[in-house]
């Protein structure tokens, strides 16, 4: 059993603030902050890929890109990715690439996620970074958040 600290769920909270904006803004409801290792926010991002007709628009990549352009640096060791969904590909090769310490995840998502569900890219051994993974912090409100939202685009269609 994975045990989530309060810091955790706090920033996960903050990171479901976040998603709620993107959905209210037609986006996949996707949220993420980076924090350092004080517990300083170097990052903060939700789903933008429809308003900025960005297909690597996601709430992780928009995280990282505001970190690193923070930090003046794109490597960003020692910090830590939460985000609303388990991150799909994309999103895991950057936070590996980035050398990101520790990615703690709501909801699992089992069409796309790359950190354990569909693949998991942090344990290939041919790359040279492993970051901690840990999934399921709020998984019920971060999984019902991405069910209303489907629910009711499809309802709309």
């Amino acid at each position: 059993m994975v045990l989530f600290s309060a810091s955790d769920r706090q920033y996960m909270q903050k990171a479901l603030t976040l998603a709620k904006r993107a959905g209210k803004l037609g986006e996949v409801p996707v949220g993420a902050l980076l924090v350092d290792e004080t517990g300083k926010l170097m990052g903060s991002g939700y789903n933008r890929s429809i308003a900025a007709s960005d297909p690597t628009a996601h709430a992780e990549m928009n995280a990282m890109r505001q970190a690193a352009a923070a930090t003046g640096n794109y490597r960003l060791t020692g910090s830590t990715l939460y985000v609303t969904l388990e991150p799909c590909p994309m999103c895991a090769g950057a936070l590996v690439w980035a050398r990101i310490k520790r990615v703690v995840f709501g909801a699992y998502d089992p069409k796309a996620g790359a950190l354990g569900s569909t693949m998991d890219l942090s344990v290939l051994t041919s790359l040279n970074h492993h970051p901690e993974v840990q999934g399921g912090l709020m998984a019920d409100e971060c999984a019902q958040l991405l069910k209303e939202f489907f629910a009711k685009r499809r309802k709309s269609k």
